[in-house]
């Protein structure tokens, strides 16, 4: 359940649970000193082993000398390696010790360094992240999250202190509009294939329309108008149907090029003809993740009210099986009048790209154009899973 942000001036909380940042050997600030008079903190430190380092914790229930719950440090490692990404990897560490809280003080203060107003919205953007979960299909709860426990059902009130509170505030808007697009991407990826097909995500994208975006959406009838028998020929076996949607969002000058985002959408992928092995087939309800992370760059650009032009494209299909499927050897003329022929339908999202790509360039005349893609799985192989891979005719760009 995601947690409400708010911000604050330095205080002593009276209640909740409260959470301190020490740094590397277990450092405390003046103001997170002041949330432990007893000096709990300090004792339990050498019994768990707890010296600050980066995105450790340690905790200490119902402490002495103060009427909190809970009493929380979480390890803020050698403060000159904080930069913006280990101040949301230092809110995700927060989320991930919130449990059942429901009132949550943070006191942003470490000794030597006193966090801005950026730090601390990119800490309670971590916190957001982090706290992210999909569980709209659940019909039972874990049995330590009984509906019974009202605290349960209630979402944790965050309270950030910090030295500038409006300035994080304002801080927080821009990172709020980010985290927003992030699990817009996030819950887009998890839905079921039976409940994203093509025609399903295209309408879901028109929701971006209360935030000034521009949609339109082509059918397959103004598809093969254009010429894209590249795209149409992967859709052809699912009774789905095919979409490609066209995001604008003109925030620049009229007369400035846009920035173009492809994402390839398929919204399943059996493979084809071609086909998959069964195991792990189920997670290619996860093929239109380039979709899903231009639609989600999309909605973060217009809830920031980005002062530039940018169109996003992303062309939707489902690759599945029946005696309409294309088949290995068939011959595709893409809309730029070049043949393809198909020798594996499992190399589907070259396909849908290729179009999406052309009709991008031709309508648009972009600055650049740079396009996402859970393309193969090989790239795993050679990078893992911590890595995504690049592949650029641009230096610059790519740099």
């Amino acid at each position: 359940m995601r947690p409400s942000i708010s911000f604050a001036k330095f205080a002593v909380p009276k209640k909740g649970s409260v959470f301190v940042f020490a740094g590397d050997g277990g450092g405390l600030g003046e103001a997170a000193k002041a949330c432990d008079p007893a000096g709990a903190l300090a004792r339990a430190f050498p019994v768990a082993d707890f010296s600050g380092k980066f995105a450790s914790s340690a905790e200490v229930l119902a402490p002495e000398g103060t009427s909190v719950d809970r009493l929380v440090a979480i390890g803020a490692g050698k403060l000159s390696a904080l930069d913006d990404n280990a101040w949301l990897k230092l809110g995700g560490a927060v989320a991930a010790s919130l449990r059942k809280a429901t009132e949550v003080a943070v006191i942003l203060d470490l000794p030597e360094l006193q966090a801005d107003g950026h730090q601390a919205g990119s800490l309670a953007a971590g916190i957001l992240l982090r706290s992210y979960a999909f569980d709209k299909y659940k019909t039972r709860k874990d049995k330590d999250e009984g509906q019974s426990d009202a605290k349960a059902a209630k979402p944790a009130k965050v309270t950030i202190h910090c030295a500038d509170p409006a300035a994080a505030k304002k801080a927080f808007a821009g990172e709020e509009a980010v985290v927003d697009g992030v699990l817009l991407a996030r819950d887009l990826v998890n839905e079921p294939a039976n409940a994203l097909g093509p025609v399903d995500f295209a309408e879901r994208v028109k929701a971006l329309e209360a935030l000034g975006v521009d949609v339109e959406i082509l059918t397959e009838k103004e598809m093969k108008k254009l010429g894209m028998g590249s795209l149409l020929g992967v859709a052809q076996g699912s009774p789905r149907g095919a979409r490609l949607v066209v995001m604008r969002w003109s925030g620049g000058k009229a007369k400035d090029a846009p920035l173009a985002f492809i994402g390839k959408g398929v919204t399943f992928d059996t493979g084809g003809n071609s086909m998959k092995p069964a195991s792990g087939m189920e997670d290619m309800k996860g093929d239109m993740g380039g979709a899903a992370a231009v639609t989600g760059l999309i909605h973060a650009l217009a809830a920031r009210k980005a002062k530039t032009n940018v169109v996003g494209v992303i062309g939707l299909v489902e690759n599945a099986v029946d005696g309409h499927a294309q088949r290995p050897g068939d011959i595709v003329t893409s809309m730029s009048g070049q043949t393809i022929e198909v020798l594996n339908t499992d190399a589907e999202g070259r396909l849908v790209l290729a179009d999406a790509l052309w009709y991008t360039n031709d309508r648009f005349k972009p600055k650049f154009m740079i396009n996402l893609a859970t393309l193969t799985g090989a790239i795993m192989v050679a990078l893992g899973q911590h890595y995504a891979g690049l592949f650029s005719n641009n230096d610059e760009l790519a740099g």
